[in-house]
């Protein structure tokens, strides 16, 4: 059918690059991996050292295409990709975001707009067409409409004529677009701040309606295979609720079934009180939390048992059951094309990795994944699945996995074949105690050839978010991948490394990720910060006097905080965009935080900040920070350098004008780890 397919090319992979940074971040980076709706095709996005392409391959991934020619690294992201039933045409938007003044992210100040944009690709042909500004394109499944946002309204365009028009206005946001499996209407979600609704528009009636209104929140709708029915999560306003503290418990959410032809709708599943009462958004990391299946289950996440497992609603009955069982959570989700399995990624097994799971509604998991590397990202096809997968040595690729179990690369010509993968380390999976008693995980690196009695100097690196997990591999998002790079780096000169999976952080269960004292409301993970300092300390190939620490965001504030509170263990180290103050960090996630209103909790948070601590800080740093920084305000790191310029603290700054916080450019990634390096081995001699 396609004339343009080229044949799939394994490529070898050698060390005759010369390991630098620059060169370990030279594999094009995949992401936004789709398949067609009748799985016989897949698309993806690679960046490849800052210039974005869509890519576009057979289901058994031996022929490829390059859809799309963009040639600069101009920091335009390439995202919501989806392909058309017919499989001809791909969807997807390119550009940035505004920050809350209007201002589009342009880091490489184009003088044309940045701003996110709709296009559609004839995949035949090289012709791209701009629809509209908008973004979250849903394609009809009979694939003669799409539905998309634009500034918060719903539009909608013939994929013939490409003539988009607004489909109604309403209040609030409108968000998460589900059209019907008969293609006549659209359920969605209208978020108007404390309270979001579930609407459904008829494309017969050209009416839209809000048919269980209420004072809570609705989210993640979802049609039943029939068409009769939309799921949808219901969780309680919580006036209070503050980002970065523990919340073990909440007012419990439910799933709520609507009936669409009587518009009456009833609780179908409530959470118990206590453990996995609070809804948690970041798990598992998909589209929508819920799925409905063939026979008339709805597949649900729930952290009942401490962990983020998956389990089975008969609607019928309205009895569940657990899917997951063991240790681990599930982190993607995808159900299959016929709707009668579900294809899950998760650390269950093997809580340090990611391996790829099958199961239905009514049988037992089934690992389609195994061995040292990680399988993230599913993705269902009509005769497998796609997935994106990397090792210690081999960066985060496309792949399908083989009836055996084996993974195949996708685009393999694409990979640079002198990419020094022999050169890198395989990093030791290790756990050391915290300063509290509590045992936490890392990821240890160890140089090459490492000769008894030497001693080294040591760096220790805390990831962001804080919801993430360091992995003994390439990570699979971006900012972590880049991270382990570096880290790889790092060793490669002779540094022992050690990346700390902190209290906070995902991977480890509720009770973990939810540690008591957390964040604003008692920064308990400094104590494994410190712990982590003397664990270096007490081996006997390192040098103690030389122990550095780096890290972005979250894992700035750490860095912020090590200095601030133990330089005599902590030599030096480069904070990038981190949190130094809560009490002006908050606001960014939590619009309706006022210190001057919660006396209290402003006290515990702001000693809950490194800045509390500036007078004995004494170790050099390098502060590093984009000043559009949406996560992160800019203030962070002024206020912050103002601190220690009063007490003659010696720092450096490397401030990228317009980036943010997940720098855009390459050339940035470039600029601020060789930054990273050269401090720190500056200040480590």
């Amino acid at each position: 059918m396609y004339k343009f397919l080229l044949p799939f090319l394994l490529t070898g992979i050698t060390a005759s690059a010369q390991l630098n940074i620059e060169t370990l971040l030279s594999a094009p980076f995949p992401s936004e991996l789709h398949g067609s709706p009748d799985g016989k095709y897949l698309t993806w996005a690679f960046n490849n050292k800052g210039v974005r392409n869509i890519w576009f391959a057979t289901e058994n991934g031996e022929q490829t295409k390059q859809i799309t020619h963009y040639t600069e690294d101009d920091g335009l992201e390439i995202t919501n990709l989806c392909i058309t039933p017919d499989d001809n045409k791909i969807l997807f938007v390119r550009g940035n975001d505004a920050n809350r003044r209007g201002e589009v992210a342009n880091p490489a100040l184009l003088q044309v707009s940045a701003e996110q944009a709709l296009y559609v690709s004839d995949i035949n042909g090289d012709t791209i067409h701009k629809i509209g500004v908008g973004i979250a394109p849903a394609i009809s499944p009979d694939g003669k409409m799409v539905a998309y946002i634009s500034s918060s309204q719903i539009w909608i365009a013939s994929l013939d004529s490409l003539k988009p028009e607004k489909l109604f206005q309403s209040r609030g946001n409108q968000m998460e677009l589900r059209w019907s499996p008969d293609s006549r209407k659209i359920a969605f979600v209208s978020n108007r701040g404390d309270h979001a609704f579930t609407g459904i528009y008829d494309f017969t009636t050209k009416t839209f309606s809000y048919p269980d209104a209420s004072v809570d929140l609705d989210f993640d709708p979802v049609w039943s295979p029939d068409g009769k029915y939309i799921a949808y999560i219901r969780q309680p306003h919580i006036a209070d609720a503050l980002p970065f503290t523990p919340m073990r418990s909440s007012l419990p959410w439910s799933i709520r079934l609507l009936n669409v032809t009587t518009g009456k709708a009833h609780e179908m599943w409530k959470a118990g009180e206590g453990m996995g009462s609070a809804f948690v958004d970041e798990l598992p990391a998909t589209e929508n939390h819920l799925w409905f299946t063939a026979d008339n289950k709805i597949i649900f996440p729930s952290e009942k048992d401490g962990w983020m497992h998956l389990y089975a609603l008969d609607i019928q009955n309205g009895e569940t059951k657990l899917l997951t069982p063991g240790d681990g959570e599930v982190e993607n989700v995808e159900s299959s094309i016929d709707k009668r399995s579900i294809i899950y990624c998760t650390n269950i097994g093997d809580i340090s990795r990611r391996h790829i799971y099958k199961i239905t509604s009514s049988g037992s998991p089934v690992m389609l994944t195994k061995g040292d590397g990680i399988e993230y990202a599913p993705v269902v096809l009509a005769n497998g699945i796609a997935v994106l997968r990397s090792t210690a040595q081999h960066p985060l690729w496309p792949a399908i996995i083989q009836t055996n179990g084996s993974l195949k690369d996708v685009a393999a010509n694409e990979f640079p074949n002198d990419f020094p993968s022999a050169s890198l380390v395989i990093p030791q999976v290790i756990s050391f105690t915290s300063t509290d008693g509590m045992q936490i995980s890392a990821q240890l690196f160890l140089p090459k050839d490492v000769k008894a009695n030497e001693k080294h100097p040591a760096l220790i690196f805390f990831h962001g978010g804080s919801r993430r997990q360091m992995l003994p591999a390439f990570h699979y998002m971006q900012y972590y991948y880049n991270a382990y790079a570096l880290n790889q780096y790092f060793a490669s000169k002779g540094y022992i490394v050690m990346s700390v999976n902190y209290r906070s952080g995902i991977g480890y269960g509720l009770n973990f990720r939810e540690a008591l004292n957390y964040g604003a409301q008692g920064a308990s993970e400094v104590n494994d910060v410190i712990g982590a300092g003397l664990y270096l300390r007490s081996r006997t190939d390192v040098d103690g006097k030389r122990i550095a620490l780096w890290g972005g965001s979250y894992g700035g504030y750490l860095t912020a905080f090590g200095l601030a509170k133990a330089s005599d263990i902590f030599a030096c180290g480069v904070d990038i965009h981190g949190v130094h103050n809560w009490n002006t960090e908050l606001p960014t996630f939590a619009a309706n935080y006022d210190p001057a209103k919660q006396e209290a909790f402003a006290k515990l948070a702001y000693q809950s900040s490194p800045v509390a601590y500036a007078d004995s800080w004494h170790s050099p740093v390098l502060f590093i920070h984009g000043d559009d920084d949406r996560n992160v305000p800019f203030n962070e790191t002024v206020t912050m350098a103002e601190e220690l310029r009063k007490r003659k603290v010696y720092f450096e700054e490397l401030v990228l004008p317009d980036e943010i916080h997940d720098f855009l450019l390459f050339r940035s990634w470039l600029k601020v780890y060789n930054a990273t390096f050269d401090f720190i081995d500056k200040e480590m001699k």
